[in-house]
C-alpha cells in the first residue's frame, strides 16, 4: 500500500510536540516501514531513521544505500565498514537539528548496539520509546488500512475452508499445515504462521505443528494467518474430527459467550482492561478460570502482535480505527483447548469483524 510519507512525518511531528520529543530515532523495522513506506535492510550496521523537529534524515551504509535510494527521497548521510558510523551520525543528528536533543523517542525493536551508538553520541538525552510516538500513531488504521485488512480476512477465510477440508482421521497436523500454506500461496499471500492443535496438543496456546496423526473425537485448534501487502490476517477457528470429545460442546460454548462479552466491552472510551475483564468474567464464572492462561487479545497491522494489547492490566483507552483481536480459550490439559479468534475493527459504534467466517465448531473427516 503507498504511504503518503510526508502526511506521516506531519502526524509525526505533532506527536512529538504533544509528548515533548525532540528526536524520534528508528531502526529497520515496522516502525521505519508505517513511516517510510519500506523496510531498509536490516543487518549488523547501524541505520537509523532520525526524526527531528523539522527535518529527517538516514544513517545509511553505504553498502545498502544504492538499494534503500530508490524506496525513498529523505536524505542519507552514509558510512562505510572502512570509516565507520561515528562522524556519519553526528552530521545526521546535526542536519535534522537534534544535536542537543534532550528527549528522544527510541525504536523499542531496534539492537541494542544501534540505541547505545545513538545515546553515546547524545549523553545528556533522556529518552523514551517510540511505542508513545510512532507506535501511537500506528494503532489508529486508516479507511485504505481497513480495505487490505478486510481483504486478507476473506483470504483467511478460504485457508480455513481449505483446512476444514483437509481434516480427517489419519492425517497429520503437519499436512494440515501445509496445505493452509499452499491455499495462502495460491492466492497471493505469505503464509504467517500456521498452528494446528489437535487432541491433548491443543491445550498448548502456541503449539505449532506436529507429527501426530488426527485420530476421530479429536478436537483440532486452527490458528492461521497470512499477508498479501503489508497487513496480516489472524484467525483462529476449531473443528472436531467425526465427533466431539467429551465436555466439549459445554466448554465451546463458554468460549462463544466470553468472546461475545468482549465484542460488547468493546467501544471507544472503554479501557483495553475492561474488554479483557468482560471475557475473562464470563470463563471464570462457568469455573474454567485457571484454564483462561492469556490476554484477550492483541493489535494487528503491519505486524501480528503490535498494541493495543487487550490484557487484564492495560489503561489504554480504545479509539475508533483501533485493530485488534478478540481470542479468549480454555485448555484442558491432557484433553483438548478450544480458542475462538476474531480481528476487529473498532468503529464508533463498536467493533466490526473482519471475518465473515461462522465461530461455530465445524465437523469434518
Amino acid at each position: 500500500m503507498k504511504v503518503n510519507v510526508a502526511d506521516r512525518l506531519a502526524a509525526l511531528r505533532t506527536r512529538m510536540q504533544e509528548t515533548g520529543i525532540d528526536l524520534v530515532a528508528l531502526g529497520p523495522g515496522a516502525h521505519v516501514h508505517w513511516v517510510a513506506g519500506f523496510h531498509p535492510h536490516p543487518d549488523e550496521r547501524p541505520c537509523l531513521l532520525l526524526i527531528g523537529p523539522q527535518r529527517e534524515a538516514f544513517l545509511m551504509p553505504s553498502l545498502n544505500a544504492e538499494g534503500a535510494r530508490v524506496d525513498t527521497d529523505i536524505a542519507f548521510y552514509p558510512w562505510s565498514d572502512d570509516t565507520g558510523p561515528t562522524a556519519a551520525l553526528a552530521a545526521a543528528l546535526d542536519a535534522v537539528g537534534a544535536s542537543d536533543a534532550g528527549v528522544v523517542s527510541l525504536d523499542e525493536t531496534m539492537r541494542a548496539d544501534f540505541a547505545l551508538l545513538l545515546l553515546g553520541a547524545l549523553p545528556k538525552a533522556r529518552h523514551g520509546f517510540a511505542g508513545e510516538t510512532v507506535g501511537a500513531l500506528r494503532m489508529k488504521k486508516s479507511e485504505a488500512e481497513y480495505r487490505e485488512l478486510k481483504m486478507n480476512a476473506r483470504l483467511d477465510d478460504v485457508a480455513m475452508q481449505t483446512a476444514y477440508a483437509a481434516i480427517r482421521p489419519g492425517i497429520s497436523e503437519r499436512d494440515i499445515a501445509a496445505t493452509v500454506r499452499a491455499q495462502f500461496a495460491a492466492d497471493g499471500a505469505r503464509p504467517m504462521f500456521t498452528i494446528i492443535g489437535s487432541g491433548p496438543n491443543g491445550a498448548f496456546p502456541h503449539h505449532s505443528v506436529s507429527d501426530r496423526v488426527l485420530q476421530r473425537g479429536d478436537a483440532v485448534v486452527i490458528d492461521i494467518g497470512g499477508s498479501r501487502g503489508d497487513f496480516p490476517s489472524d484467525m483462529t477457528r476449531m473443528a472436531v474430527v467425526g465427533e466431539a470429545p467429551e465436555g466439549y460442546a459445554e466448554v465451546h460454548a463458554v468460549v462463544e459467550a466470553a468472546v461475545r462479552a468482549a465484542l460488547a466491552a468493546a467501544r471507544p472510551g472503554v479501557r483495553a482492561k475492561t474488554v479483557d475483564a468482560a471475557a475473562r468474567t464470563v470463563i471464570t464464572d462457568a469455573g474454567y478460570g485457571a484454564y483462561f492462561v492469556h490476554r484477550t487479545g492483541h493489535g494487528l497491522g503491519l505486524e501480528i502482535h503490535e498494541p493495543p494489547y487487550i490484557t487484564s492490566t492495560s489503561e489504554t483507552v480504545l479509539e475508533a480505527g483501533m485493530v485488534f483481536s478478540i481470542e479468549p480459550g480454555i485448555y484442558l490439559p491432557g484433553r483438548f483447548g478450544i480458542r475462538l479468534e476474531d480481528i476487529v475493527f473498532l468503529r464508533e459504534d463498536g467493533p466490526e469483524i473482519l471475518s465473515d467466517l461462522p465461530r461455530d465448531v465445524r465437523v469434518c473427516g
